[in-house]
């Protein structure tokens, strides 16, 4: 299984200023797999350190930071030398050491030589958390489920995954079918590595449903044993209200649905819980879909999104007839499933996302971003729709900005805006790059 990351680690690898890296991301979106394959690729050797579940190594660090101690301890531990030019150290579940979260900032001062990633499942929670955080002395990398691009290599079809990295649309279009069935496979499996090795190995889509139902219970089971007791319940309300406030015509997040009478405040830890621990995406409101857009954060309004379109799809019991064959009942749902699709493909390309809608609710935009001074308003089709109203408020008020229709149609420049493919929305960022101001 290949990760598109791996390119970025052999990066810091080879930097003359690199720092402790730290990869952030949930509980089994494939962390672990992913740094002990880059340490197996490009290091001699690697140790590897589980502090939720070796104890003695926590022990070493809660004496004290000296680190010449702490790595001949950890050479003792593991039975080798630890070579600074030649091995990489791995910190995995590191939340579950404060003590080694605070030494990261020594690592970097004193020996920077050595090659250090660490990673956590929670670990934006310990961050929170932590006062003595080495704010400024690492570096971050975010890990999300694997985008449809890698899932396409895993299914062993890196030549469609090609197809779309160059954009070739001339090559695309006759492969669009082909594309269509593969996206609706995705929405059922998701990106979670577990579900998707399964789906490899045994194409039984009832197989990749069970993988699915365990990931639900063990972040479900995180609540409680991570959580601050007394938030424990709003984290739950929240959690369960995703797939129905996402269903909605309009899709804001409403506290008041969770519970009569409830207001922001009452959940916005529950909110920054699940945020920090990499279950949701929280998407702000922005009045206007101006430059920077940032500055027309509207804190007040937000849409919440899940971090998997597998995931969502197993919250609400969805079979793989409904989305591989499709039914009347399941219209409405499909909108939802592909907007999580999207939220999916532009986090993983690294694009911070908005939404927009008008003051008078007469018109609402799924995702703004912006991309090198441009502000890009992008609408959402589930199917061949080419209806895109919103869309052209947003282009006729504002006819500076990138309008981007994307939906199942093929690729296509109109005078005012351009239908993106759904299934190359992971490209979008090269697409972009070439259109002019």
């Amino acid at each position: 299984m290949n990760r598109h990351l791996l390119p970025r680690l052999l990066n810091w690898k080879n930097s003359p200023d690199r720092k402790p890296l730290i990869i952030r991301g949930a509980r089994q979106v494939g962390k672990t797999w992913l740094m002990q394959e880059f340490g197996r690729s490009y290091f001699s050797d690697l140790v590897y350190v589980n502090f939720e579940t070796n104890r003695q190594a926590r022990s070493l660090f809660e004496q004290g930071l000296d680190l010449s101690r702490i790595i001949q301890g950890l050479e003792i531990q593991v039975g080798k030398p630890i070579v600074a030019s030649e091995t990489l150290v791995i910190f995995d579940e590191i939340q579950e050491c404060q003590e080694a979260l605070t030494a990261l900032k020594y690592f970097q001062e004193q020996i920077p030589e050595y090659a250090l990633l660490a990673a956590g499942s929670l670990l934006g929670v310990a961050m929170h958390q932590n006062s003595s955080f080495p704010v400024g002395k690492v570096e971050f990398l975010n890990l999300y489920p694997l985008t449809f691009s890698e899932f396409l290599e895993a299914l062993g079809e890196k030549p469609l995954s090609e197809l779309l990295k160059r954009l070739d649309w001339d090559l695309i279009s006759p492969f669009r079918e082909k594309f269509i069935q593969l996206l609706k496979s995705y929405y059922f499996i998701g990106g979670m590595p577990e579900a998707v090795k399964s789906y490899v190995d045994h194409r039984d889509f009832f197989v990749v449903r069970e993988i699915q139902k365990r990931i639900l219970q063990s972040y479900e089971l995180d609540f409680s044993k991570h959580a601050p007791v007394e938030v424990v319940p709003r984290i739950r309300m929240v959690w369960n209200a995703v797939p129905a406030q996402l269903a909605k015509e309009n899709k804001k997040f409403i506290f008041s649905q969770l519970r009569q009478g409830a207001r922001s405040k009452d959940f916005e830890l529950a909110v920054e819980w699940l945020r920090d621990g990499g279950l949701i995406h929280r998407i702000a409101r922005v009045s206007k879909p101006g430059f920077p857009l940032k500055a027309y954060e509207d804190f007040a309004s937000f849409k919440v999104y899940l971090l998997d379109v597998g995931i969502l799809g197993t919250m609400v019991d969805l079979d793989p007839k409904s989305i591989l064959e499709g039914n009347r009942l399941f219209t409405e749902f499909k909108g939802t499933l592909t907007e999580q699709f999207v939220l999916q493909e532009l986090t993983a390309a690294g694009h911070s996302l908005f939404y927009w809608s008008a003051e008078r609710g007469i018109a609402e935009l799924d995702f703004i971003l912006q991309f090198k001074g441009k502000v890009v308003p992008v609408e959402v089709k589930a199917e061949e729709n080419l209806k895109a109203k919103s869309l052209k408020v947003v282009a006729d008020n504002f006819p500076e900005t990138t309008p981007i229709r994307t939906s199942m149609s093929d690729f296509r420049q109109e005078s005012w805006m351009t239908n993106f493919p759904l299934f190359a929305m992971g490209s979008l960022a090269e697409y972009l790059k070439n259109v002019s101001s």
